[in-house]
C-alpha cells in the first residue's frame, strides 16, 4: 500500500491527534521539531508517548542529531512498535546513528532538507539499512541552499530524489509542503508537478490539504482505463511493439501501465 498523504500535527497539541486520524490522511506525523517551541519539547514528547501507549499509530518527527532533545525523542522508538521515525536534516551520519539505535522493525523516513543531505544521499542509502522512504523538506532546503522559492525553483532536487529512490529500490518519495493554506490552485500545481516528477505523496500542514493530495496522487479513471487497454492488448499479441490509441507502445510503456494498475489497487486498499 503506497501512502500518499502525511499530515503534520504539533506534538504539544494532543487534542488534535484524534482529529488528525479522522482527516483521511494515510499517515499522521506527530511533530516534536519545528512546530514545537523549545520550552514545550518535554510536554510534547510526553503527550505523544501517552497517545501512542493508548493505541495511537503515527510517525514522529524527532529533533535532529546534535540538538538537546534528540536523545529523548529517539527513545520513543524503543517504547512502542507503533512509532515510526521521521528524521529531519537527514544526512549519512545522522541516518547511520539513528538506524543503529532503532529496533529493526521500526520505520525510518529520511527528510532531505539540506545540501549535505542531498549530496550524501546515495552513499547513505547504500550504507544504512532499512531506510523506508525519502521525503523532501522543501522549505528548509531552500533556506539552506540559498535558492529562493519552494516550488519549481527546486525541481532539479525533486528529480534527484526520485532517481535516488528508484536506484535504491525505495517507494516513490514524498514531496514537501505547500505553504499556501487557502490556495487550492497552488496545491493542485504542486501535486501535478510532483507526480510528474516521480513522487508518490505529499506532506500536509493542514487537514484541508489531505483530500486534494489523496486524489491528486492516485491514477485517474482515464489512466486506469488506458492501462487496462494496454495490458489487455499486449496479452493478446505476440508482438513487442504496437499502437494503442494512435501511440506507440512497447515494453517500457507496458511496465508503466502495470505500475498504474498496481497503484490503483493501492488506492482501493487505502480507501476501504
Amino acid at each position: 500500500m503506497l501512502e500518499r498523504s502525511f499530515l503534520f500535527v504539533p506534538g504539544d497539541r494532543p487534542e488534535k491527534f484524534d482529529k488528525a486520524m479522522q482527516s483521511g490522511a494515510h499517515r499522521i506525523v506527530l511533530d516534536l521539531e519545528d512546530s514545537v517551541a523549545a520550552s514545550a519539547k518535554d510536554t510534547a514528547r510526553t503527550a505523544v508517548l501517552d497517545w501512542i501507549r493508548h493505541g495511537g499509530v503515527a510517525l514522529v518527527r524527532i529533533n535532529g542529531l546534535g540538538t538537546p532533545w534528540h536523545e529523548d525523542d529517539l527513545s520513543l522508538a524503543a517504547k512502542s512498535t507503533a512509532v515510526g521515525i521521521m528524521l529531519p536534516k537527514a544526512n549519512r551520519s545522522a541516518l547511520a546513528s539513528v538506524r543503529a539505535r532503532m529496533p529493526t522493525q521500526q520505520s525510518l523516513f529520511a527528510l532531505i532538507e539540506t545540501v549535505v543531505g542531498l549530496f550524501e544521499l546515495r552513499v547513505a542509502l547504500a550504507s544504512v539499512p532499512n531506510i523506508n522512504r525519502l521525503a523532501f523538506g522543501n522549505v528548509d532546503f531552500g533556506a539552506d541552499s540559498g535558492i529562493r522559492g519552494t516550488g519549481s525553483e527546486l525541481d532539479s532536487v525533486r528529480i534527484q530524489l526520485a532517481l535516488e529512490s528508484r536506484h535504491a529500490g525505495l517507494p516513490p518519495p514524498i514531496d514537501g509542503v505547500c505553504v499556501g493554506l487557502d490556495e487550492p490552485q497552488m496545491l493542485a500545481r504542486d501535486i501535478e508537478r510532483a507526480r510528474s516528477q516521480g513522487f508518490g505523496g505529499k506532506l500536509c500542514i493542514h487537514p484541508m490539504q489531505v483530500a486534494a493530495v489523496n486524489e491528486g496522487f492516485r491514477p485517474s479513471d482515464q489512466e486506469i482505463e488506458w492501462a487496462k487497454r494496454v495490458v489487455a492488448i499486449f496479452e493478446e499479441s505476440t508482438r513487442g511493439v504496437m499502437a494503442v490509441n494512435g501511440q506507440m507502445v512497447d515494453k517500457a510503456i507496458l511496465d508503466r501501465a502495470r505500475a498504474l494498475l498496481s497503484a490503483s489497487c493501492d488506492r482501493a486498499t487505502i480507501e476501504e
